[in-house]
């Protein structure tokens, strides 16, 4: 991927160094040849990348339907691995029918809540984007949002929407400059601040009063079933 950011001006925009880069997966929600998901997903991991984070993109190709195969299979070991892995999302879906696509509903339903005593999402950061065939809309990106809350993630406040996408990028899949393109400049720096501030308190955000009174309980009832 080329990572040169012609439309960035360095002089209002900093990396911010940390002694471990912070770690991002990418997720966008079309399969097609020129997908514009894809390349808004591209676009935010080269500002990323020049913000100082370490970043992983996705590809959904022959990812399989949920239940309609096991956690086995190698495109889902490669998707939880890689949820495991990091320490903030992106996700990025076209708009179809009103909604996100089923691609990418499919990929964050494949990522558990727990998985073996890891919680791959738990107190992660979030940023959602969307791409619009027509004029904007705000359909995907609000149930992104829900499903971020579902997944205990932390969804960051901004968002993009980029509406016409068709005519947002150019013919190499480049983002022409434009306030969208600007739009998504605030969206990943401010994910960047938001996972630099919260990463080593995660364990702290998910721990639960309910989860600890469970947890002692289960202990409790070992103790008591090994004493008779």
């Amino acid at each position: 991927m080329n990572d040169t950011l012609p439309l960035l001006d360095t002089t209002q925009l900093s990396p911010m160094p940390a002694a471990e880069p912070a770690k991002i997966l990418l997720l966008y929600g079309s399969l097609r040849e020129r997908s514009y998901s894809r390349l808004a997903a591209e676009e935010a991991a080269r500002i990323l990348r020049y913000l100082g984070a370490t970043t992983r993109l996705y590809d959904p190709t022959g990812l399989p339907l949920p239940d309609a195969a096991d956690e086995t299979h190698p495109k889902v070991a490669e998707l939880r691995d890689s949820a495991t892995w990091c320490d903030g999302f992106v996700w990025s879906s076209p708009e179809r029918h009103g909604a996100m696509t089923g691609i990418m509903k499919a990929q964050i339903d494949w990522i558990p809540l727990n998985m073996g005593g890891v919680r791959p999402t738990q107190g992660k950061t979030l940023a959602v984007m969307q791409v619009c065939g027509g004029s904007q809309s705000f359909n995907a990106v609000n149930q992104l949002r829900i499903l971020g809350r579902w997944m205990r993630l932390i969804t960051i406040p901004n968002q993009s929407s980029v509406p016409k996408a068709y005519l947002e990028f150019d013919e190499a899949g480049r983002m022409k400059p434009s306030p969208y393109y600007q739009r998504i400049v605030d969206v990943m720096e401010e994910l960047m601040k938001f996972t630099l501030l919260t990463r080593d308190i995660r364990d702290d955000l998910v721990n639960r009063y309910s989860e600890r009174i469970e947890t002692a309980a289960e202990v409790s009832a070992r103790v008591n079933q090994r004493s008779i």
